[in-house]
């Protein structure tokens, strides 16, 4: 018996193809055991009470912070650890984010968290800092993003955009569908990134 199971292991061993095939086989049970339950989960799937999905602008808004990759800096996750929460404000809660297609999670902090920035600088403080950042803060290393300013969101596929996430679950009525390209109209792209940040971490206190 010894003997063969040494034999056994000396095959696994010996054969990239079967190692390989096994590791990929333990990564998926393990991942379908840790992944699989949450989407049962009520904390994960239920919205907490008072969240809203994104109006128009901030969903054009969320589409450029994207684009511009304010990802790459700035997290969206604050960990529930006593450092965290007293510089950041509550925890992050998955019920914050079941209408974002994706979350913008992150783990990379070059600057600070952003879940809890909704509301807490004004529309001006955030309007001059993305201009030129060290107009605000001296040391800061972030790019500066001028050109927001003067470029007119684009309206044209509002409507598309808003329909594609109300079949991934976001509760919009026909009237936001449709009125997605008028609500955008005449707005600048440094004006849809303030709305977006403005309303992150807002639906907890």
């Amino acid at each position: 018996m010894a003997s063969h199971n040494v034999k056994g292991h000396e095959k696994i061993e010996t054969s990239n193809f079967l190692m390989i095939v096994l590791v990929l086989l333990t990564v998926i049970v393990g991942g379908v055991v840790e992944i699989v339950p949450l989407f049962f989960q009520r904390s994960t799937t239920q919205p907490v009470p008072g969240l809203k999905p994104y109006t128009a602008l901030q969903v054009a808004g969320r589409d450029i912070y994207v684009r511009e990759g304010c990802y790459n800096c700035h997290s969206q996750m604050i960990r529930p650890f006593r450092a965290e929460t007293l510089r950041y404000g509550h925890y992050s809660l998955a019920g914050e984010f079941v209408y974002d297609r994706p979350f913008q999670w992150g783990s990379k902090r070059t600057g600070p968290d952003l879940q809890r920035v909704g509301g807490k600088y004004s529309d001006e403080w955030h309007r001059i800092h993305l201009i030129n950042p060290r107009d605000l803060v001296p040391e800061s290393n972030m790019p500066a993003y001028p050109w927001l300013a003067t470029r007119p969101v684009d309206d044209s596929d509002m409507g598309k955009k808003l329909s594609v996430l109300r079949t991934l679950g976001a509760p919009y009525s026909d009237a936001e569908v449709a009125g997605a390209a008028e609500a955008v109209k005449g707005k600048t792209e440094l004006e849809a990134v303030i709305a977006y940040l403005q309303v992150l971490g807002t639906s907890v206190k």
